[in-house]
Order: structure tokens, then C-alpha cells, then sequence
């Protein structure tokens, strides 16, 4: 089996997002065929279509990253029931021009993040609604929705839940076989 790499997509860009702490957890409990390479959206400057016949450098580093990945996986967090706007941003830039999304042919994760008990499933239902047409396959099962995250790491970031550590642990055994599944 190859090692795929899957570009995850933080959709938080605070320095302590539990989005992010989940990112690199879920990195360090991928089996070995997935090499997760996390993304973060700072500095990525606003989709703005005037832009597109010359694209500023920041677009295309981000392109490049997505097109380079065999798969990419969002982990973000929910803001007012929906995805934040960075994260709605990095994906108009990702998507655009139009017919040549970045996403295509990859295969895609969702996993929503909160400290609240909902665990971000609003964002992940609109990622659903927002990305077909313009991404590869979507995974629907399992659903990966993690709340209550403010105990869940210790001090220095590191996964602290045993209980989390096993759902993330199923979450992306399951993404692995996913993405080997359509990138045969």
C-alpha cells in the first residue's frame, strides 16, 4: 500500500484552535499509510474574483498544496452554526478558477471540533452542502463530530482524553481506507 499524503485543512487560524491541537493528534495516530501534513489558513489573503487572471503568490502556494495531496481532510471548528470565514475563504480560493478546483479527484474528510457539546456538526453539514460539484468523494461515514474538548489536551497541546484518543484513532483508520479506496 502506498503512503498517500492528505493536506488538512485547519479552519482556525487561533494559536491554541482545539481544530488545530485535533490536526496533530489525529497526525500522530494516522496509520502509516496517510502522512498528514497540516495546513493552516494564516496569511491567506481574501478571494477576490478581479484577482484571478493573475493570482496572488499566497493562492497559488495554497493550490499547490491541495493539487499536491492525494487527499485532504477539514478539521475545523464551528462559528455561529456554519464554517468560519477563513475557512470559507480558503476553500472560494481552492475552488476557483471555475472548473479547475483544487479538490478535485481527492478524496475528502470532514471532522468538526467544539468545546461545546454539539461538537461542531453545524460546520460539517455545511461543508456538505458547499463542497460537492467541487471536491472528490466525501466521506460519510463515520461522522466525526468531537465536543467537549476543553479537558481534552493537556498543557503543552498533547492528547490528554482516552476516550477521544480512541475515536479519533477509529476516525482516521477509516479515512485511511477511504482514501485508498478511490486512489487505486
Amino acid at each position: 500500500m502506498a503512503t498517500r499524503n492528505v493536506a488538512v485543512i485547519v479552519g482556525s487560524i487561533r494559536k491554541d484552535a482545539f481544530s488545530l491541537k485535533t490536526a496533530k493528534a489525529l497526525a500522530k495516530l494516522a496509520p502509516r499509510s496517510l502522512t498528514l501534513n497540516i495546513v493552516t489558513l494564516n496569511g491567506l489573503s481574501f478571494f477576490n474574483q478581479d484577482l484571478e487572471a493573475n493570482p496572488p503568490a499566497d493562492w497559488v502556494e495554497f493550490r499547490d498544496t491541495i493539487q499536491k495531496s492525494d487527499a485532504v481532510l477539514f478539521v475545523t471548528p464551528e462559528y455561529n452554526r456554519s464554517i468560519p470565514g477563513v475557512l470559507k475563504n480558503a476553500i472560494d480560493i481552492a475552488s476557483r478558477p471555475y472548473g479547475k478546483s483544487s479538490f478535485l479527484g481527492r478524496p475528502i474528510g470532514l471532522f468538526g471540533t467544539s468545546p461545546g457539546v454539539h461538537g461542531g456538526v453545524s460546520a460539517v453539514k455545511h461543508l456538505q452542502g458547499i463542497l460537492p460539484g467541487i471536491s472528490g468523494p466525501i466521506m460519510q461515514q463515520p461522522e466525526a463530530y468531537a465536543g467537549g474538548l476543553g479537558d481534552a489536551f493537556d498543557e503543552k497541546g498533547e492528547l490528554a482524553k482516552d476516550s477521544l484518543k480512541e475515536f479519533l484513532t477509529t476516525y482516521i483508520q477509516a479515512f485511511a481506507a477511504w482514501v485508498e479506496l478511490h486512489k487505486k
